[in-house]
């Protein structure tokens, strides 16, 4: 895919926005537009999830998923890159669903409905879904709330299912990121916290999303 002068719309949580690099510039969305020559357009909120939630939270911009943002993105791009997930299984109040779910109050069900909301609007363009990546954690049971949950490799697997029924390209970072935060030298060297990726983190997810993209 040749990305040049291409409009390429992101929308996704904390990491997409840019939480925990050091300056806009190392945003993994800005080294992108810069090393491809793209002209993108932000639209990470931390925080979000994409499914709609049961329980709200008391700050009121985590509560805008992805669904209802779609109407908020521009009219026009050429590509359409989602990366969400982490924050549906870190303090996410909804059930998984099952692949014939269609409520978004489930996260298989939002994604579906997410994607047909992305084709409507965007018919010609390229959409394409990056997995969430590995963060401390993912195998505890319980969220922020106190509510049982999957583990996040559920999430990513679900994610994974839905996207190939409607033919949507997929980057599973889950597997190739190279990243694994449960790691000590992984979670020093690539993540500000264990889960946000920080400068060199940031510059890793950029070249795998570019190399991803070379393939299409």
């Amino acid at each position: 895919m040749v990305l040049v002068d291409k409009k390429v719309l992101f929308l996704g949580d904390s990491i997409t926005e840019g939480y925990c690099a050091s300056a806009p510039a190392f945003n993994f969305v800005n080294r992108f537009g810069k090393l491809t020559g793209a002209v993108v357009r932000n639209y990470g909120i931390g925080g979000s999830s994409i499914a709609r939630q049961h329980t709200l939270c008391k700050d009121q911009i985590w509560n805008l998923n992805f669904l209802d943002r779609v109407e908020m993105m521009d009219e026009d791009a050429d590509l359409v890159v989602v990366f969400g997930g982490t924050n549906d299984f870190g303090h996410g109040t909804t059930d998984l669903g099952n692949l014939k779910s269609t409520d978004e109050y489930t996260f298989i069900g939002a994604v579906r409905s997410l994607i047909e909301r992305l084709i409507q609007k965007y018919p010609t363009a390229e959409i394409v879904f990056l997995t969430p990546l590995h963060r401390e954690n993912e195998d505890v049971l319980v969220n922020a709330f106190g509510d049982t949950r999957p583990p996040l490799s559920a999430y990513v697997d679900a994610l994974k299912a839905v996207t190939g029924l409607y033919a949507i390209p997929t980057l599973d970072l889950f597997s190739v990121s190279g990243i694994q935060p449960n790691l000590k030298i992984h979670k020093k060297t690539w993540t500000a916290d264990g889960l946000h990726p920080n400068d060199l983190g940031m510059e890793r997810l950029t070249s795998r999303l570019i190399g991803f993209l070379s393939t299409l």
